[in-house]
């Protein structure tokens, strides 16, 4: 059965976000569409469903490792700090936003906390994910057969 290991990233975060938007579980809270998401940043995210995609990047990160915290996400989730005429580093992204995610993740059951103030994911979570990730590779299959099917018939011409 895959995984989340094999799938690409990308195709893995875009279905699973719209899982999430689908369900209608997970609470999103009232300021997403005024927050910035890190100091560093000048505007906030334009893709209006931008937190469902941040909760889906999130999952994944902590389904691939096993305890993670809220400074390595903000490490993560960080970018390029442009400061004038100065040399650009790297910034982290906000911690309150990282931490939100993890706590509606925990609230539809998909992580926990561990002892040492970090998240896991849970048992139920790991199934969801595994789940998603096996429609993906579905889909994907789907859509290849339909593209030799295609081609076949404009040999066949």
């Amino acid at each position: 059965m895959p995984g989340v290991r094999d799938i690409s990233a990308e195709a893995f975060i875009a279905a699973y976000a719209s899982h999430l938007k689908r369900s209608g579980k997970l609470e999103v809270p009232t300021w997403v569409d005024l927050v910035k998401t890190g100091a560093y940043k000048e505007l906030a995210p334009y893709d209006p469903d931008w937190f469902y995609v941040r909760a889906a990047a999130v999952a994944r990160h902590i389904y691939l490792r096993k305890d993670v915290g809220i400074g390595a996400l903000t490490k993560l989730h960080g970018g390029r700090n442009r400061r004038g005429n100065r040399p650009s580093h790297h910034a982290d992204s906000s911690a309150s936003v990282q931490r939100k995610v993890c706590q509606a993740l925990e609230k539809i059951g998909v992580l926990e906390q561990t002892d040492n103030g970090g998240r896991r994911i849970s048992q139920d979570g790991q199934r969801d994910l595994d789940r998603i990730a096996t429609a993906v590779v579905e889909a994907v299959k789907e859509d290849e057969d339909e593209d030799e099917e295609e081609g076949e018939e404009e040999d066949d011409e």
